[in-house]
């Protein structure tokens, strides 16, 4: 296995004005994008919106997205329809889907945002417009896939109890790590990454990670991303 990963945090995000034609500000950090990744990832990002924020309203005509809420509370517009939305929420937008965010509560609304490109659809096929809130707090694991046609097939908040580890191997999949709360350490091979909220630990294909809980235990988001056979080393295209 090899010991690369890509390792990212929230510290020093950059200031985005008028994002998606919105007035106001938007904090963001990309945590890792396609290059170096052989999924089909166009990026994992971080934002945040201060109280009365808004992330515009915008048609998705290309990617698909996963918004996992991580902090505040707001209000998702699906093809013009608003949902309140709280931390531990995920919204599932898929190719076709208008939506746009707003901060409706007095803290910051900080989110994760998986963006992979969608599969066309065939030739005379509408495109459907899929959208699902859900929340992994009260429901636990869930399969993107029920709404997605993308490569994302595992969204879970994961909770170790101090001292507990736990391995990933990104064999025919690739994972991104972001903690949500507690402390802890990340392996792989001569790489040791300490882990705080806000950072986050992607493995590429063909690398591995032990994930160890500190003292008062770890909390993170795991989303998992298989990668086609025709995309991997030394399988056939």
């Amino acid at each position: 296995m090899r010991s690369t990963v890509i390792v990212a945090d929230t510290r020093g995000p950059a200031d985005v004005h008028g994002v998606h034609g919105a007035h106001g500000l938007t904090h963001w950090a990309c945590l890792a994008r396609r290059p170096g990744l052989l999924g089909g990832w166009e990026a994992v990002e971080w934002a945040s919106l201060p109280p009365g924020g808004v992330s515009g309203e915008h048609l998705h005509t290309r990617t698909e997205e996963a918004y996992i809420l991580l902090t505040g509370r707001g209000e998702i517009i699906l093809d013009g329809r608003p949902h309140p939305v709280e931390a531990g929420d995920v919204v599932l937008t898929g190719l076709g889907t208008t939506h746009g965010l707003r901060n409706a509560g007095t803290e910051a609304l900080d989110w994760l945002v998986i963006e992979m490109p969608a599969p066309l659809p065939r030739p005379r096929t509408p495109i459907l417009r899929h959208a699902v809130v859900t929340n992994l707090r009260r429901v636990g694991p869930i399969d993107p896939g029920v709404v997605l046609t993308g490569p994302l097939r595992h969204l879970e908040l994961v909770r170790l109890r101090p001292g507990e580890r736990t391995e990933l191997a990104a064999d025919a999949t690739e994972h991104t790590v972001f903690v949500t709360a507690g402390s802890g350490r990340a392996a792989a091979a001569d790489v040791r990454v300490p882990l705080e909220p806000g950072r986050s630990v992607t493995l590429p294909l063909g690398s591995s990670a032990a994930f160890t809980a500190g003292n008062d235990g770890l909390e993170y988001v795991h989303a998992v991303l298989t990668v086609p056979p025709s995309e991997r080393p030394g399988e056939s295209r």
